[in-house]
Formats: C-alpha cells, sequence, structure tokens
C-alpha cells in the first residue's frame, strides 16, 4: 500500500490496485470562514494551500467520506469531483446529503463492504468526550466512522477518522490488529476548550495498545481549531521513545508499506 497525506484528513490510499481518495476538503487556502463554536474561530480555513496538483489528487477509483463535516467534504469537492464518481457514505443520511449535490454514483457503507477485492469494514468513533456530545454540540458533531482495509496481498490498514481515543477505538485494535493506523492527531477543540479529535495523549495510548502497527498522524495543521502542531507532536513522541512506530508526515509526504 501507499499513502499519501494530502492535507487535513484528506489522503490518498493505494491499496490492492485501487486508489481511494479519503474526506477530501479541496478548496483553497481561506476558502470558508473558521468554524463556529470552536476554539480560533476567527481563522479561514483551509489555513494552507493543498501540495499537489488537483488532477493529481483526484485521479483515484472511489471517494470515501467518513462523515460530511466541511473539513471532510468541502463545496470544493462537490464542485471538481466528478458526478459519477463512486462515493462511499458512513450511513443513509450522508449518502442522501451528498445526493443533493447531484453525485449519482453513492454508497451507503455496510458493516461488512467489498470492493474491487478490497474489504471495507466500517468502524465506530466517537467526536468527542463526556458533556461535549450531549445538546446542540453533540447534534453538530454527530455521527463518525473509521474504516479498515483488508485485502490477501496487502498489510491491514486502519483510518479511525474523527475520533478520540476510547473504548470503541481499543476494541477495534483488538478485533482487527491492523499494520498501519491513520490517526486524525491535530487535537481540534470546540469552546470552551474540549478536544474532539486525537491530541498527543491518545495517540501515545494508540502506540500502548497496538505494539506491533506503524501510526501516521494525520488531519494536522490545517484548520482553525486543530491546536496540536507537527513540531509539538514529534517532541512529544520523541521525549517516549515513539518515533520510530509513529510518523508525522508533511502535506503532500507519501509512505509505502
Amino acid at each position: 500500500m501507499k499513502l499519501t497525506q494530502i492535507r487535513n484528513a484528506t489522503l490518498k490510499v493505494e491499496y490492492a490496485g485501487t486508489t481511494f481518495l479519503i474526506d477530501p476538503m479541496l478548496s483553497g487556502k481561506g476558502g470558508f470562514p473558521g468554524f463556529p463554536g470552536t476554539v480560533n474561530s476567527q481563522i479561514a480555513n483551509p489555513t494552507v494551500e493543498l501540495p499537489l496538483p488537483m488532477s493529481e489528487i483526484l485521479a483515484v477509483d472511489a471517494v470515501i467520506v467518513t462523515h460530511t463535516h466541511q473539513d471532510h467534504w468541502d463545496d470544493t469537492a462537490k464542485t471538481v469531483i466528478p458526478k459519477d464518481m463512486l462515493i462511499f457514505t458512513q450511513n443513509a443520511r450522508d449518502q442522501w446529503d451528498i445526493q443533493m449535490s447531484w453525485f449519482h454514483n453513492t454508497r451507503a457503507l455496510e458493516e461488512q463492504n467489498e470492493f474491487h477485492g478490497i474489504a471495507l469494514t466500517k468502524t465506530p468513533g466517537q467526536h468527542g468526550r463526556g458533556e461535549i456530545l450531549e445538546g446542540l454540540m453533540g447534534d453538530i458533531l454527530g455521527d463518525v466512522c473509521g474504516i479498515v482495509f483488508t485485502h490477501p496481498r496487502e498489510k491491514t490498514l486502519y483510518i479511525a477518522g474523527d475520533t478520540v481515543w476510547y473504548k470503541g477505538v481499543q476494541e477495534n485494535l483488538a478485533r482487527y490488529k491492523p499494520d498501519v493506523i491513520v490517526l486524525n492527531s491535530g487535537d481540534a477543540r470546540v469552546l470552551p476548550n474540549e478536544p474532539i479529535i486525537m491530541g498527543k495523549e491518545d495517540v501515545y495510548e494508540v502506540y500502548k495498545t497496538a505494539p506491533s502497527a506503524t501510526i501516521i498522524a494525520s488531519h494536522m495543521e490545517a484548520v482553525n481549531h486543530a491546536t496540536l502542531s507537527r513540531k509539538e507532536l514529534r517532541a512529544f513522541l520523541l521525549e517516549r521513545g515513539t518515533t520510530s512506530r509513529v510518523l508525522v508526515p508533511e502535506d503532500g509526504e507519501s509512505y509505502s508499506f
């Protein structure tokens, strides 16, 4: 497999001869406002430009949208992705939402799915903790998912999606025993100061729980509410001696496994 960190949670995954685009946020720098109710909401998103040409980003066989928040599925993605592109969604509600933008080749994920001989398993995630998941903010954060990729000729890949460290992720690691794990690690926060994706301590929990896996830190330094920098995460990992198994890619960087 080959994984390319494009920007934020947007990844290009080449797996068993098939290429996927994950969670496309494709706007130019400053293309839409910061998210209300989050830290640093005065900063426009995305905070950086795309590192690759759009033609290269869109050269894929299918798109997977783990949820339809704007930093995973933005208006530019709705415009530039071909309307006949196969788009996998986490559920029927997101499928309907994407179909409303005139996409006509959509597929809501079941727990178990198959595409080009690849098994795609939808996994649960939790977009925050405690009281933040209650009331209006909980409705806004909504449902999220991850994806496990398996194929006889490939290592097992787990893209955890927008989730914090919690029992569901621990169970996913125990059940699927992934060789490569992508974590959304930018410690994005909503007001007053509550994390809604993984931060450095969450990454460390995954590191300890999956002792044979290589971890890739994604969803960093590209949206207003991401509070953990690559520099800070790398320093934290160095202190704990975890740098051999935790990779912190720059935008545009690729890894093969």
